[in-house]
C-alpha cells in the first residue's frame, strides 16, 4: 500500500480519547485551552488573542486566484469555540469549522449566531467527510495538530484537505515541528513531526510547498497550494532580476546568525514551481528554501532561503536550480561577518496567565531569551534571590531563542520586585514585577 493512502485511516481510539479530553477541558475553561492567556477570560479578552494568527492568515489570502469574496468557502480544522472563524468569516462567502469536540461545537455555534454564513460541525471521527470533494478555496488550522497524538490523524487530515481543496486552493497549517522525543505524545503535547516529512507528503500527494517557517519550533507554519500556482502574466525570461537579505532591502547578508537569509526577486518561474523543486546553492552549497511568494502583476515571485553554515564572507555566487537543473544565469551577492551575539530579554510575563502581563499572579515567571550564546548559564534572580526551579527550553534553534520558566522563591512579595535575568555573571535584562 502506498505510504499516502496508509496515512488515510483515522484511529477511532484516538479520535474517542481527543474528544472525551476536549470536551472536559471545554467544561473546564474554553477560553483558557483555546488561548492560552489566562484562567476566566471575558469574551472581548479571548477574541483579542486571535489577532496575531489572523493577519498571518490574511496574507496568505493574497495566495488565492483573485476573485470577489462573497464567492469563495474556506474551512478551518480544530475551530474550537470559534475564535478564528468570526473574525476570518469577512473574507468569504461561506465559511466552516470542525471540531472533535461537541462543547466546542456548541460553544462556537453561539459565539457565531449572528453570522449566517458562518457554520460549525461537530467532526467526532476527527475527519472532514461531511465535505465535497474540491469544494473550498481555503483551509486553515492553527494550534490544534500539536494536540492531536496520533501521526495517522495528522495526515488524515492533510490528505482529507487535498480531497476537499478546489484546486489551486491554498491550506496553511500549524505543526509541531521540534525534534522527535521519546515520551508518549497525549492529547496536550502532541505528535511532532518535521519539516523534511511535510516535504516528503507534499512530493507525494502532488501539494506545491509554498512556505516552512519556523522550522524546528513548536510553531512551524506550512503553506500548501493544490497543484500549480495561477500567473498574472505570460511567461517571461528566466532571470533573478535581484537579491538582498530576506529581513530588509540590503544587497549583503551576514553568514551566520538572525539575519542569515536572503530573498531572490525572480521572473519566468514555471507555474508548477515550488520550494522542493527549486534549489538555491550559495557558494556551492545548499541553502533551506522556506518561502514563495505570489506572483506580481509584472510576474515577479519572492523567493526566500536560509544560508548554509560554515560559508566564508566576500562575494559569492548563487545559482537557482528547478528540478535539479540550473534556471538561469547565476548572481552575485556580498556576504559579510556576523555580528557579536547579543543576548537580549525579549519579553518577560506570569508563566500561566500571559494576559496579566507583569503582575505575577501565578507564582511562576516566563522569560523569553534571544541570542543567548551560553543558554546553559541562564539564571533567574528575584529582588536578588535566586529563582526556584527552573526550566529552559529552547524555541527556536536559528535566532536562537530559549524559554526561561521559573517559580518565585518562598517568602518573596507581594508587592514590587525586580527580576533579573542573567547569563552567568552577565545582565541580560531587568524587570520590575508586581507579586501578586
Amino acid at each position: 500500500m502506498d505510504p499516502s493512502e496508509r496515512r488515510v485511516t483515522s484511529d477511532g481510539g484516538e479520535a474517542a480519547r481527543m474528544r472525551e479530553d476536549w470536551n472536559r477541558r471545554a467544561r473546564e475553561d474554553a477560553h483558557y485551552y483555546v488561548a492560552f492567556g489566562r484562567r476566566n477570560q471575558t469574551g472581548g479578552e479571548f477574541f483579542a488573542t486571535a489577532a496575531e494568527q489572523v493577519n498571518g492568515l490574511e496574507q496568505e489570502l493574497k495566495r488565492l486566484r483573485p476573485r470577489p469574496a462573497r464567492s469563495r468557502r474556506a474551512l478551518e480544522i480544530g475551530c474550537g469555540p470559534g475564535r478564528l472563524m468570526l473574525p476570518m468569516s469577512r473574507h468569504f462567502g461561506e465559511i466552516h469549522g470542525v471540531d472533535v469536540s461537541d462543547e466546542m461545537v456548541a460553544r462556537a455555534r453561539e459565539n457565531l449566531a449572528a453570522i449566517p454564513h458562518a457554520h460549525a460541525h461537530w467532526a467526532p471521527d476527527s475527519d472532514l467527510a461531511a465535505f465535497a470533494s474540491s469544494s473550498f478555496d481555503f483551509l486553515y488550522s492553527y494550534a490544534v495538530f500539536q494536540h492531536i497524538p496520533s501521526r495517522d490523524v495528522v495526515f488524515g487530515y492533510l490528505n482529507e484537505s487535498w480531497r476537499v481543496l478546489k484546486p489551486s486552493g491554498i491550506l496553511r497549517c500549524q505543526i509541531n515541528g521540534l525534534p522527535r522525543s521519546a515520551k508518549t505524545y497525549d492529547t496536550w503535547s502532541g505528535v511532532r513531526i518535521s519539516a523534511d516529512e511535510v516535504r516528503e507528503f507534499c512530493r507525494e500527494k502532488g501539494f506545491s510547498l509554498l512556505a516552512l517557517e519556523g522550522i524546528e519550533t513548536q510553531y512551524m507554519w506550512a503553506t500548501l497550494r493544490k497543484g500549480p500556482c495561477w500567473q498574472f502574466a505570460r511567461p517571461a525570461e528566466p532571470r533573478i532580476r535581484r537579491i538582498t537579505n530576506a529581513q530588509n532591502s540590503e544587497p549583503a547578508a551576514p553568514v551566520s546568525g538572525p539575519f542569515s537569509s536572503i530573498a531572490l526577486q525572480v521572473q519566468g518561474l514555471p507555474q508548477e514551481a515550488d520550494i522542493g523543486n527549486l534549489a538555491v546553492e550559495v557558494g556551492g552549497a545548499l541553502a533551506c528554501t522556506c518561502y514563495l511568494g505570489s506572483p506580481e502583476p509584472d510576474g515577479l515571485r519572492q523567493l526566500n532561503a536560509y544560508l548554509p553554515p560554515g560559508l566564508p564572507s566576500g562575494l559569492t555566487q548563487v545559482e537557482l536550480r528547478f528540478k535539479g537543473e540550473r534556471f538561469c544565469e547565476p548572481v552575485a551577492l556580498r556576504l559579510i561577518p556576523a555580528g557579536p551575539a547579543v543576548p537580549r530579554l525579549k519579553s518577560l510575563t506570569d508563566g500561566v496567565d500571559l494576559l496579566s502581563g507583569t503582575r505575577i499572579v501565578s507564582g511562576t515567571i516566563k522569560a523569553t531569551i534571544e541570542e543567548a550564546n551560553r543558554p546553559e548559564l541562564l539564571r533567574a534572580r528575584i529582588d536578588g534571590i535566586d529563582a526556584v526551579n527552573p526550566d529552559l527550553f529552547r524555541t527556536d534553534p536559528r535566532l536562537p531563542r530559549h524559554e526561561l520558566n521559573f517559580d518565585v522563591p518562598p517568602g518573596a512579595g507581594p508587592g514590587p520586585a525586580e527580576v533579573e535575568i542573567l547569563m552567568g555573571s552577565r545582565l541580560v535584562g531587568r524587570v520590575a514585577v508586581e507579586l501578586a
